[in-house]
């Protein structure tokens, strides 16, 4: 790959370490024409660097407090920090989502798929680990554009009940909603879920826990418990942190958290697995590993973004607009190719929960991980790793 320097201040820019380096790219200061091989390249060396991170972060820790100030997910906030990414425009989003409008990875059972069918492939994953029926009250928290609860509706015959705290993706979900027909099976309400009331049979959580905040992770799974009826399900994808990552990822300013999603927060594998088995009385019978597939989804959505930013500049996203979403998506492909940042699928059970069917243990190289007859001792995982031939190509 190729950097190009355009202006000597570039060069202090790096000192900032992710968000110097996004603001450099930003304002224009430098060039690449490989940018998701290049943040793929920092990446790797970046984890020579994370030993020495976690050295000076007990002494760092308090003067980054006190110097940059990691916004709270209180209610006001948690609003305030949800519309400063998603009240962005629907009309943006629509420039490079697939037809579902779904923002979150999709799953590619081959990688020669159309993005409209990998979503739709994640889409029949959620309800078919669900066990939905017609029977059922699903609970969603997080709507965004209505995509999963109008598939879940209209394909499975049950009652939804969704909600966000975007006020312009609550407002689109109910058009969707109303033009599918579905008015009379899904409710779009606009509550924070620690407001939520009432016990639901399954319940659904698709990458919202990123912008819970890690002061409120205890309180988002005791309340996503509480919410479910005794026999209940929950199908939770969550992006996540190495686990020796996870403190620092707490205390940091990032380009992400400070750019893209203000307030956001990556949990780790093993804090979610901690909180979920200390505080509720939820068991994991189902988990996988779909970063690869996240990057994939990733390099699809900038691959639409840029060949429709020249029209979405007429409607006020300029130039520098559309350098930081470039380099947003590029930094968030490269960050899952690389394994920095991972995504996870998992299912969790309550304890009255029995299987409508036995899940059988995956075949070696199958597609998705699974429990039979949700023993958790028979827990079995597909990881996405160098032999999975949807991972992306290595950096030359």
């Amino acid at each position: 790959m190729e950097v190009r320097i355009n202006d000597a201040r570039a060069w202090p820019r790096l000192l900032g370490g992710s968000i110097g380096l996004a603001e450099g790219y930003v304002d224009g200061f430098w060039d690449c024409d490989d940018l998701p091989g290049l943040i793929r390249l920092a990446a790797r060396n970046m984890a020579a660097l994370d030993g020495w991170r976690r050295r000076i972060h007990p002494f760092a820790s308090p003067l980054q407090k006190l110097a940059r100030r990691v916004p709270h997910n209180t209610r006001h906030g948690a609003r305030r920090n949800i519309s400063a990414h998603y009240d962005l425009g629907n009309e943006l989003f629509e420039s490079f989502l697939d037809s579902s409008l779904m923002y979150s990875a999709a799953v590619y059972e081959d990688p020669a798929e159309s993005l409209e069918q990998a979503q739709q492939n994640k889409l029949e994953r959620i309800c078919e680990q669900l066990e939905l029926g017609p029977a059922d009250h699903l609970l969603e928290i997080g709507t965004g554009w209505g995509g999963l609860a109008i598939h879940a509706a209209s394909t499975r015959g049950c009652r939804v009940t969704t909600t966000t705290i975007s006020r312009e993706q609550r407002e689109f979900a109910l058009a969707r909603i109303e033009e599918a027909g579905l008015g009379d099976r899904i409710e779009v309400l606009g509550q924070d879920y620690r407001d939520l009331l009432g016990r639901y049979d399954k319940l659904v959580s698709i990458e919202m826990i990123e912008a819970v905040g890690w002061q409120y992770f205890e309180t988002y799974f005791r309340k996503c418990s509480e919410l479910l009826r005794p026999d209940g399900l929950m199908f939770l994808q969550a992006i996540v942190i190495d686990d020796g990552l996870y403190e620092l990822e707490k205390a940091s300013r990032s380009f992400a958290n400070t750019h893209v999603f203000p307030g956001g927060c990556l949990p780790s594998d093993r804090v979610i697995e901690a909180l979920v088995g200390e505080l509720t009385d939820m068991h994991t019978i189902w988990l996988d590993d779909i970063s690869g597939d996240y990057a994939l989804t990733l390099a699809a959505w900038r691959e639409r973004f840029n060949a429709a930013h020249s029209e979405l500049a007429s409607s006020g996203y300029d130039r520098r607009f559309g350098r930081l979403w470039n380099f947003y998506l590029a930094f968030s492909e490269a960050g899952f190719a690389e394994r920095r940042i991972r995504d996870l699928q998992y299912v969790f059970a309550k304890p009255a929960w029995r299987p409508a069917t036995v899940r059988s243990s995956p075949e070696p190289g199958s597609r998705s991980g699974s429990t039979n007859g949700g023993d958790p001792a028979n827990l079995s995982v597909r990881a996405s790793d160098e032999s999975d031939p949807r991972s992306p190509a290595p950096v030359s």
